[in-house]
């Protein structure tokens, strides 16, 4: 038989495709710069292949070397889910667990359901990382997180699609609005040329079109926002009116704005919040205990 890389060495090949630096890959894996080295070279003897062009002023991959650090990174990521299976077969939700979650959604949900997370796994570690949804699945399916919390309709591919609940949409105006005096608001009493969304990226951006049944081109385009805080500043500054989730309004986001949340007619569509992890996972069970708990505080149906 012969002899193999082994997973230190193709670790090592993957930092150092990752960081362009000897110094900065061999901190990354928590080893000496000399060890590193060491390292890719007895892979290169293994192979009998040049995988890294050395100089004094950049470190480049051959070819050949990127080819085999996309392969190495699949080979990576099914060792992990070795041991994280496991270690899952022991005790549920123990150890690291890299959770992604978009902006629309973490600040109003997670205060609420990591108290009582920690307090039920007490022996989770929660990494969080907030991001928009496109480059969270990119992370997803890279390994970079293990599961992520978005919001649906999104394109998820292959993904295992866990539904926690639907989150109505309603629109924030100014009190002395002549729209906040209807108790319920049909979608075409929007004025579309006050319409502020948040710019371009936010998945909301494209649930707020959806609800409204408008083209991108169809609303006003001059003013746009990085989040939900500035949009309601926005509103609050009579800059026009704005869709917010359900979601973020119980959570207080008008706290001290002076704005109120009218709801929408019950025709309009709501985004869906939803628990997504790859189907190559071993933590299906975990994750569907998380999912459980999630549900517990998330919106859901007929609220």
């Amino acid at each position: 038989m012969r002899p193999l890389p082994t997973l230190r060495q193709l670790r090592y090949l993957v930092a150092l495709a990752e960081h362009k630096h000897f110094g900065r890959a061999a901190e990354s894996c928590f080893a000496t710069q000399s060890t590193l080295s060491a390292g890719l070279q007895e892979l290169e003897n293994l192979l009998d292949v040049k995988l890294v062009e050395r100089s004094k002023r950049k470190v480049m991959l051959t070819p050949l070397g990127e080819a085999i650090v996309a392969r190495a990174r699949t080979v990576l990521r099914e060792a992990e889910d070795i041991a994280d299976l496991a270690h899952a077969s022991k005790d549920p939700l123990t150890g690291a667990l890299r959770l992604g979650v978009i902006p629309t959604i973490g600040p109003y949900l997670l205060p609420r359901v990591l108290p009582p997370l920690r307090q039920t796994y007490p022996n989770l570690r929660l990494y969080l990382r907030e991001d928009l949804t496109a480059r969270l699945l990119e992370a997803l399916g890279d390994g970079d997180i293990d599961v992520a919390l978005i919001a649906l309709p999104f394109q998820t591919d292959e993904l295992e699609v866990r539904s926690l609940g639907h989150d109505p949409f309603l629109l924030a105006v100014r009190a002395d609005d002549a729209l906040a005096k209807a108790a319920v608001l049909d979608l075409d009493a929007i004025p579309e040329e006050r319409l502020l969304l948040l710019d371009e990226g936010h998945c909301l951006r494209e649930h707020a079109l959806a609800a409204c049944r408008l083209e991108p081109s169809r609303h006003r385009d001059d003013f746009r926002a990085t989040s939900l805080p500035t949009l309601v500043q926005m509103v609050a500054n009579r800059l026009g009116v704005t869709l917010l989730p359900k979601m973020a309004v119980d959570a207080g986001l008008l706290g001290g704005t002076g704005l109120v949340a009218k709801p929408l007619s019950a025709s309009a569509p709501a985004r869906e919040i939803a628990l997504v992890w790859r189907p190559t996972t071993p933590r299906t069970v975990e994750f569907n205990l998380l999912a459980d708990m999630l549900a517990s505080f998330a919106v859901m149906p007929g609220n």
